[in-house]
């Protein structure tokens, strides 16, 4: 059986995984690790990018 593709555009830079918890090494008075919450600055914190025809490009006039 054929596979399809999916429906939904997945963002090329994050590859679908928008936000992402990166540990900063240190660690809290209780023993918890530091965590930064990182979004993906392309699609937002969505994990879709937007279809071409809704993009707009060029200046407001």
């Amino acid at each position: 059986m054929p596979q399809h593709a999916p429906t939904a555009r997945i963002c090329r830079d994050c590859d679908g995984f928008p936000t992402v918890a990166i540990t900063t090494g240190t660690r809290h008075a209780d023993g918890t690790r530091a965590t930064l919450r990182v979004t993906c600055s392309t699609c937002k914190g969505t994990g879709h990018t937007a279809p071409a025809a809704l993009t707009r490009t060029g200046g407001v006039r």
